[in-house]
């Protein structure tokens, strides 16, 4: 006797190829349940990230992971004491640069205009500055500890210290643009030097 199971004839398909025929096979189930459940995981994919816009895309998450290792790359920074090297290192990585652009905006362009050409505050992009020599230790100390009587918070008191840092290096690139804007004020760096 044998035990082979045999198919019937009627599950063969009606068309041949090459001599070859083929039984009406359904797909196995769990092949149709992945199937299912990939097309409403797309639906879904679609709807959170492209329709609510509540996502966050992976370019979002890519950039987002860069500026986390920006902030760790700086925060290294606060292992030495703020010196004028400390801040030229952070003043030429031109990303963490633009990060501080953001804060810049946030922080001190209602007194300083967008690009430091001065509108309350002085114009931080010309030769001349009130308070010392317009060197990075200088504006460090200003933008750490403020000058009262001129209206300037002490940013130490309410950012991180590794903001004020990139705000000061951020400061340092404005340096010598001469952005129209503001008059001069104060004593002009050549001069002092």
């Amino acid at each position: 006797m044998n035990d082979a199971k045999k198919t019937p004839e009627a599950e063969l398909l009606d068309h041949e190829y090459d001599g070859i025929r083929e039984y009406d096979n359904p797909m196995p189930r769990w092949w149709v349940a992945m199937f299912w459940a990939t097309a409403v995981y797309a639906v879904g994919y679609l709807g959170f990230f492209h329709l609510t816009g509540r996502g966050q895309s992976v370019q979002e998450s890519f950039q987002e992971d860069l500026r986390l290792a920006r902030e760790e790359r700086a925060k290294n920074s606060l292992k030495e004491a703020p010196s004028e090297a400390v801040l030229s290192t952070l003043m030429a990585d031109t990303a963490l640069m633009q990060d501080a652009k953001v804060t810049f905006g946030e922080r001190c362009a209602v007194c300083h205009g967008a690009e430091g050409q001065g509108l309350i505050g002085p114009n931080l992009t010309d030769g001349s500055w009130i308070h010392g020599k317009g060197d990075l230790m200088d504006i460090f100390q200003v933008v750490s500890q403020g000058v009262s009587t001129k209206g300037m918070p002490a940013w130490e008191l309410t950012l991180q210290p590794i903001e004020v840092r990139k705000l000061v290096a951020f400061v340092g690139t404005l340096r010598g643009k001469n952005l129209p804007g503001k008059a001069a004020e104060g004593q002009s760096a050549a001069a002092v030097r």
